[in-house]
């Protein structure tokens, strides 16, 4: 078998980079397995481009670049578990699009749907939900390709391999297919305005209890709500303030049996199509899980840092809740948390504002999001993750010549 040269790969927002030595672009889960097995003879690591949405280094290699771009679309529908199996390489809007003509919805999405499924769901991204988990929890069923070509088949039968693998970075291997557990269809009833920070701390617990979704942007200044091109709400029904700045941009949504309806601040469509919002790739995000008792505090004292000593850092802080789940690698292991995210300027240096929020971050016990620029070594990750080391001895036994490692990826599980 011979490989397509490689060349430049760049995620979306182009703060990561690498050079392959080759590519390739399988259709089905047989050639990636010939194309593992040659890699794997020829003493090449392998990543996975997926979407390319990661702003770490989860991706780069110097061997074989994957695109799983060919390998999407529904494979099977199960009506009695309503369980859909999917290509690995599938977009989440193509999902959403697939499972509304079969009757189906996600659980819960997350405000972006551009990504691959495989890539997005094993690295711990999620929506907002006190209630809900990640995207990885409705992982029911998975196919990963090992690096001499075999397939481990992960039915859930056994319940430490499927918690192990929902949440992998791409270490265990290249997931071909991946089985989701969907629910009926429904219509999510959206509304969004704008409270000051104050009011927002105050209605906290309220709003995340009453609502199916609940989440926040903080803005410190009026020019931070374009950046994340967030509808001015000044206007809305539910507002309560006239400030524009040190304000939040509030959103709930519920489901709703009502038809589909839209006006500038309230919105009822069928759940894919109120979940994602518009982003312009501008900015380099980090996020932790922090646990949810902790939140309020933690958003005040990043929210304090940026109006005192990192003012020219004026990005939103996004906040959202997510349910602990039992996935061995999750942000979420067995801890209800809120994620909050911020993000530094590409063309200023924001490295010492975002360490200043790890520093804050740390004090909590927070998690990354794999996905999202963190300060972890090897050592945060053993003592952070109880099953870590499970882990790691899991992907020596799955993968023992390391052939799905990076340098990144071998500092945090190898």
């Amino acid at each position: 078998m011979e490989f397509e040269k490689g060349g430049l790969w760049r995620n979306w927002v182009g703060n990561q980079s690498c050079i392959s030595r080759f590519k390739a672009a399988p259709s089905t889960e047989a050639q990636l397995a010939e194309m593992l097995t040659e890699a794997d003879a020829r003493d090449l690591s392998v990543r996975v481009a997926g979407s390319s949405h990661s702003f770490t280094p989860l991706v780069g290699t110097g061997g074989l670049m994957l695109s799983l771009a060919e390998m999407r679309g529904i494979k099977g529908v199960d009506k009695a578990k309503k369980q859909v199996t999917i290509g690995a390489g599938t977009r989440i809007n193509e999902v959403g699009t697939a499972l509304r003509g079969l009757g189906y919805s996600l659980r819960n999405q997350g405000d972006i749907d551009s990504q691959a499924v495989a890539g997005a769901f094993t690295t711990g991204t999620h929506g907002t939900g006190l209630t809900l988990g990640c995207l990885a929890t409705q992982i029911a069923a998975l196919r990963i390709v090992k690096a001499d070509g075999s397939v481990l088949v992960v039915d859930g039968s056994d319940t430490d391999l499927l918690q192990a693998a929902r949440v992998t970075l791409g270490a265990l291997g290249v997931i071909s297919e991946v089985t989701l557990q969907v629910s009926d269809a429904y219509n999510l009833h959206e509304h969004v305005w704008r409270d000051d920070f104050e009011t927002c701390m105050q209605r906290h617990d309220e709003l995340a209890a009453k609502h199916r979704h609940f989440g926040f942007f903080w803005c410190p200044v009026p020019e931070s709500r374009h950046l994340y091109c967030l509808a001015d709400t000044a206007a809305a029904p539910l507002t309560t303030t006239k400030k524009t700045a040190d304000v939040c941009e509030m959103k709930v949504m519920d489901i709703t049996d009502e038809a589909p309806r839209q006006s500038e601040f309230e919105k009822v469509a069928y759940s894919s199509d109120v979940y994602p919002i518009e982003y312009v790739p501008n900015f380099h995000e980090l996020e932790y899980a922090v646990p949810v008792a902790h939140g309020k505090e933690a958003v005040r004292a990043v929210r304090e840092l940026m109006l005192t000593k990192h003012t020219n850092c004026i990005f939103p802080i996004e906040y959202r809740f997510t349910a602990g789940d039992g996935a061995w690698l999750s942000p979420f292991y067995e801890q209800d948390s809120i994620s909050l995210s911020v993000s530094g300027q590409p063309g200023i240096d924001y490295w010492e504002y975002l360490k200043d929020v790890d520093g804050i971050l740390r004090r909590y016990g927070s998690r990354p999001h794999w996905g999202k620029l963190h300060f972890l070594d090897t050592a945060d990750v053993t003592a952070l993750y109880p099953k870590a080391e499970a882990f790691r001895a899991l992907r020596r036994k799955l993968d023992p010549k390391g052939r799905f490692l990076n340098e990144h990826v071998r500092m945090l599980v190898g």
